[in-house]
Parts: C-alpha cells; structure tokens; sequence
C-alpha cells in the first residue's frame, strides 16, 4: 500500500451536536481505524460563531479567564483568547444561547453586557486589537449591553439606568457616550461575522433571528420597534449611521453597536479565521 502523506482534518461545528474539534477528533479515529500509521492534523476552525475561541487556542492563543456578566445577568467566567496585543473575543462565549441558565430562553431580557465585560478586560491587559467573532447569540438587543459594559450610559425618561435587554430599549430617553472607555479609540476593532443583515426590517436582527431565540411572533414587533428606537436615539447622541450596514444584524445587533460606536470594521468570519 502506497504510504499518504498527513491528512489535515478542518471541520467546524456540527451545531446542537458537536464542537469543531470532537467533530476532528473522531474523524481522525475514524481514519486511525482504517490506516493506524496515517498522520493526521487536527485544525478546528470556525466562521466567528460558537467555536472561535477553541480554534484560535489551536493557533497558539492563550485563554484568559474573567468574570463576566451572563446573558441574563448572572455571573459566569468566560474567556477571551490573547496572542501578544491581539484578543479575539467570541460572543457566545459569554453572551450566547449555551450560556442561558437550565437553557432557559429570555428574548426580550438577555443582554451582550458579558461581550462588553471581556472586550474592557482585553483592553485591561493590554491589547489594542479586539477581534469579536458574531454568532450564537442570546440576546436580541442591539449591542446596548455591550455598550454599557464599556461606560455607555442608557438612561429611561426618570434618569434611571435602563434595564437589561431588548424589550427596554422602547423606554430609553437618552444615551451618554462620554463614558465610553477612551482606550476604544486607539483600539482596531474587528468583527468576524458571515452574516450580512441589517439591523432593521425583513431581514433585521429581531426578523430573523429572535425567533430562533424564543421571541412571539408579538415579541419579534415589539422588538423591531425598540430597535428602531434604539437606532434613532444612538444616531442623535452622535453615534455613527450604521443601521442599515451589511453586517449589523449579526448578534442580536451587536454588530449594530459595534459599527456605530466602535468604529467596527467586518471580515467574513470564515476568512478571517482561516
């Protein structure tokens, strides 16, 4: 038998079954069983979504565990991955549907202020590029949490501050982004995301994806209508126009607030992390 050289196996996840390196891992013993000497690499990769952590680890990235805000509230540790100045922050990691308590669903609640917690941290340890892979989200709330995780002040019409989630943006009366963490401003912010939505409309962030995240048909309205809110009063405190930007919709929005307020470039997702 001719002898064959390595045999890269690069999958990414079997989503609501496998990781992307189990999904390796057995098929590299699915090979071993059929050719014991074979030599076979295992690259994990991802599109930004749920996995981009564990992939990036592969690459010689190092996990840093934080404590952070969980998508509806409770804290969790998570981790964001570091290599010199670079962090690659994955959304799901601390604001995604696997990190919802008993998997209990929370449309209108749950909030990206966990993906805020990290960014700040990387910030805290030095880094000036943060990449946020998009995906899996739990949260349909335009990136507010996030925003508020790194000195964005959303307030309701009594001064007081704005609960968590995407329901409450209906209520918000003003927004202060003088807070906003001054380090943002020398820091290169990408987002790896393969999704293209807007934030608003048919194909917005609360159309098409909140259903996935437990939303009422009822629930997708009031959602698209806080949004839009969300969009009007962000735009009138000085954040850029980024409403209608391909890539907006990714995460429940958060793509939205990233383009906005963080001055956000996108990469396909897929691209960036091969």
């Amino acid at each position: 038998m001719n002898r064959t050289g390595p045999v890269v196996v690069a999958p990414d996840k079997f989503k609501g079954s496998l990781t992307a390196a189990e999904v390796a891992d057995r098929v590299a013993a699915g090979l071993h069983r059929v050719r014991p000497e074979l030599e076979v690499r295992l690259a994990p990769i991802a599109d930004g979504g749920d996995g981009t952590l564990e992939a990036v680890r592969a690459r010689g990235y190092e996990p840093v565990p934080v404590e952070v805000s969980g998508p509806t509230g409770a804290p969790i540790v998570a981790s964001f991955g570091r290599r010199d100045r670079i962090a690659v922050v994955e959304l799901a990691e601390a604001s995604g549907l696997r990190r919802l308590p008993s998997g209990r669903l929370a449309p209108m609640s749950a909030s990206s202020r966990g993906t805020g917690d990290l960014i700040r941290s990387a910030l805290d340890a030095g880094c000036d590029q943060v990449i946020i892979g998009l995906g899996g989200s739990a949260c349909t709330d335009g990136g507010a949490g996030m925003l508020q995780a790194l000195g964005v002040l959303l307030l309701d019409s009594t001064g007081a501050q704005l609960d968590p989630g995407g329901g409450p943006l209906r209520s918000l009366h003003t927004v202060d982004l003088t807070g906003l963490d001054p380090r943002l401003a020398d820091t290169e912010v990408v987002l790896a995301t393969d999704v293209d939505n807007p934030l608003l409309g048919p194909t917005g962030a609360a159309a098409v994806y909140a259903p996935q995240k437990g939303a009422s048909a009822a629930q997708v309205e009031e959602l698209e209508s806080a949004l839009r809110h969300w969009a009007e009063r962000l735009r009138a405190a000085g954040g850029r126009d980024r409403a209608a930007a391909a890539g907006a919709g990714a995460a429940g929005g958060v793509g939205f607030a990233a383009l906005s307020v963080l001055g956000a470039t996108v990469r396909p997702g897929i691209e960036l992390i091969l």
